[in-house]
């Protein structure tokens, strides 16, 4: 079988979907991928034999441009003649249902990674996104969701052939488990002493990851004790350090940009900060809790599937500045007032790990081929137009 992977930027696939590709492969299936390159593709898919259609999609649905992503997209399925196309984003996703909704046989798996409508979102995000997923879904063979919210509003809402749940897109659950670390050192690396209070945060520096909460809290605190590491880039970097100056936290927040051992560094905090406004199924945070960190993040979707009756865990609504600095010297306080610091709490996080998503995945692919199969032996031509 012929699988077309397409996202909206490269950025998703390095960083969640590269495994999903190599199964894919292992399987004798051939692969290949679309999206806008804006992140040079991992070098893995040119060893697997993978091609890397650039398509010039852009992330804000309004953009003119996003048409002339739907013209090569739509070109690039039809001459390559793929009978699977596997999508990923918003944007991304829409096109792919437009391009494919009148080729008969090729196959279309959506994977929601966290519909921009939910309990809580703007109107706007309503008016713009639902009407459109709604329209499209009679369009999606099958409908991947990966929380319980979207899951439970794509079955009542969503006329897509199958409704699917998959929880996540995987995660190494022995790397970020097992791990073991030199605090000591590690902490010299970022020039955090040895015996301060650590607050791990990890995200793309942006106003949905909502890092700057974190860092008016620890100004109400005012403990010279606590440092703040924030792993990640984006376009708030300069924002952000102007906030820490401003309140006099220059020296205690730190931006680390992008880390390549996040094991090490989260097992080397002494609290995980989550506190985004919108989530999926947020890998970053399922990280945090397998490697057994105590944990403060927000009230929403995506979140709550995995932190519900976890141990070691405060939930407060994204806005909460007061939830927030009471939390985290909740934990300070506890930590502190032992001799030594808190040893991490194991948590059993087999259910999101990359065997068993893949396992998922792979029923799915499997039960797909075979309705495929029987599909193209009743057909002498490969693309005839659905009626």
């Amino acid at each position: 079988m012929k699988v077309l992977y397409v996202t909206t930027i490269s950025d998703t696939i390095n960083a969640f979907l590269i495994p999903h590709i190599e199964m894919l492969i292992g399987q004798g299936h051939q692969v290949d991928v679309a999206c806008h390159v804006y992140q040079e593709p991992d070098d893995k898919l040119k060893k697997m034999g993978c091609a890397v259609f650039d398509i010039p999609f852009d992330r804000s649905p309004i953009k003119l441009q996003n048409y002339k992503a739907y013209k090569k997209l739509k070109e690039v399925i039809s001459s390559q003649r793929y009978d699977i196309v596997h999508t990923h984003t918003p944007v991304a996703s829409a096109c792919v249902r437009l391009a494919c909704r009148k080729m008969e046989n090729v196959k279309v798996i959506y994977t929601a990674h966290g519909f921009h409508f939910y309990k809580g979102a703007p109107l706007i995000n309503w008016l713009t996104y639902y009407p459109v997923e709604l329209w499209l879904a009679r369009y999606t063979d099958v409908l991947i969701t990966i929380n319980k919210e979207d899951y439970l509003r794509a079955i009542k809402s969503f006329k897509a052939d199958k409704i699917k749940y998959i929880p996540g897109v995987g995660i190494n659950v022995e790397k970020f488990r097992d791990v073991e670390v030199n605090k000591v050192l590690k902490r010299k690396e970022f020039g955090i002493p040895e015996d301060a209070f650590l607050i791990l945060s990890v995200g793309e520096l942006n106003k949905n990851k909502n890092h700057e909460i974190i860092i008016k809290a620890l100004s109400r605190l005012r403990k010279s004790d606590i440092y703040y590491v924030i792993c990640g880039k984006g376009k708030l970097e300069g924002y952000l350090k102007q906030i820490a100056s401003n309140l006099e936290l220059e020296n205690n927040v730190i931006f680390s940009g992008f880390q390549s051992k996040m094991p090490e560094i989260i097992k080397t905090a002494d609290l995980f900060a989550f506190p985004s406004k919108r989530e999926g199924l947020p890998v970053s945070l399922m990280e945090a809790l397998t490697a057994g960190l105590p944990v403060v993040c927000t009230r929403i979707r995506g979140n709550i599937d995995l932190v519900e009756k976890v141990d070691f865990v405060s939930i407060v609504e994204p806005d909460d500045l007061d939830g927030f600095s009471q939390a985290i010297e909740m934990f300070y306080d506890s930590i502190k007032s032992q001799s030594k610091t808190q040893s991490h709490s194991t948590r059993d996080m087999t259910r999101y790990s990359m065997d068993n998503v893949l396992r998922e995945l792979k029923n799915i692919y499997d039960e797909i081929t075979n309705i495929q199969i029987t599909k193209v032996d009743n057909h002498e031509d490969r693309y005839p137009k659905k009626s």
